[in-house]
């Protein structure tokens, strides 16, 4: 922890990973000074930030003694306690967002029965405890049956798209709590990033589509292509709907499949969002902006484009743990691409940066993100 005075409002964020990391430039620019609960120092974000915690986000005494100080306190991930949240807002703390929205984001269960009481398209969906449940669930809504983790699930950890009861038992076998959905035959899947301040302003972002590789989104294509700008306004207006109504402060991403009877929503999740990492320079207030004025409660920026289309590639790690050595080609044969890096050690499958490309036609957009991209990753040419 540093040892000098804070200058302008102090933003604790629980949670030190990538999105942490990629809030400090517009924290420096806004004159806030970010403050990171770590598991351990050299995790991405305690690495640029000067004032850093290590300690456990599941412990509340590590919590309380993180957020002294703290002007608002908010989070890199969903997975703190929902007791701690509480206590905290009971110490005096202003926490955003708050326990009562942030559980939609913990409990896939809780969540479903919200939005589906709010009036929000879902897929059908029901609380399981066996086997038997999901063949019950199976002869009302057809084989096969998305099988989900209730709690902790990510980047498609914790799904399991289930055709026969055999498939079944091997999720139960896992003595995880499970969810069953019906399969949404879907068209392709989209995003709507928007944000809500604690007065209740709300902005939303164009929709995008995100586009999926064995459940890790692989690339965002921003706008949507094609997109009727009328199922486009209904997205945004459903983003809005789902953040006043459970209340949100801060961002809130909704992942939503397009499908031919119309839009479904699939996940939500209360942070920045890696559906949003193109507003880095793609937008003209980036989501991290945007959340840092949120949970301050200061207006909010313009979520305009910057250009007519934005596409934006994670980059994965490979066997290859020396990316730097591939600089040189990518800097050199595309000058306007940019290059985010996580400060992660590389390992196979694992989110380490993303490139953005910005241009006015989609085709060549998509070819220089993904060009940059491969290479990157593989030192192969697309």
């Amino acid at each position: 922890m540093s040892s000098y005075s804070p200058i302008g409002p102090v933003v604790g964020v629980v949670g030190a990973g990538q999105l942490a990391r990629m809030t400090q430039p517009p924290a420096i620019a806004l004159g806030v000074e970010l403050r990171v609960l770590a598991a351990a120092p050299g995790e991405s974000a305690a690495r640029v930030i000067v004032d850093t915690q290590v300690g456990d986000y599941r412990d509340l005494a590590d919590l309380r003694a993180f957020a002294q100080g703290c002007d608002a306190i908010t989070f890199d991930h969903e997975h703190v306690p929902t007791e701690h949240i509480r206590a905290l807002i009971a110490d005096g703390h202003s926490v955003h967002p708050g326990a009562d929205a942030l559980v939609h984001a913990q409990d896939k269960a809780v969540m479903r029965e919200r939005l589906t009481a709010i009036g929000v398209p879902c897929p059908a969906w029901a609380r399981v405890s066996s086997a038997e449940d999901v063949s019950a669930f199976a002869a009302e809504h057809g084989w096969p049956v998305v099988l989900k983790s209730v709690r902790g699930g990510y980047d498609g950890r914790g799904v399991w798209v289930c055709r026969t009861p055999e498939e079944v038992a091997e999720a139960f076998a896992t003595g995880v709590e499970l969810m069953a959905e019906a399969f949404v035959p879907f068209e392709r899947e989209l995003a709507v990033l928007v944000a809500r301040s604690p007065h209740g302003q709300g902005v939303s972002y164009p929709v995008v589509e995100t586009v999926q590789q064995d459940g890790i989104c692989v690339e965002v294509l921003a706008p949507a292509p094609g997109m009727d700008p009328e199922d486009a306004a209904v997205a945004q207006r459903i983003g809005l709907k789902i953040a006043h109504e459970l209340g949100v402060t801060g961002l809130l991403a909704v992942e939503l499949f397009q499908t031919a009877d119309g839009l479904v929503v699939n996940e939500l999740a209360m942070r920045p969002h890696n559906s949003g990492h193109w507003t880095i320079e793609g937008a003209t207030t980036s989501q991290f902006e945007q959340h840092l004025r949120a949970v301050l409660d200061l207006p909010l920026g313009s979520p305009s484009m910057t250009a007519p289309v934005v596409v934006m590639a994670n980059l994965l790690g490979g066997d290859d743990p020396d990316l730097f050595k591939r600089y040189e080609h990518v800097l050199a044969h595309d000058p306007g691409i940019k290059l985010h890096f996580y400060g992660k050690e590389v390992r196979p499958g694992r989110k380490i940066g993303h490139v953005t490309a910005l241009g006015t036609d989609l085709d060549k957009v998509r070819a220089r993100a993904r060009h940059a991209a491969v290479y990157l990753m593989t030192g192969e040419y697309t």
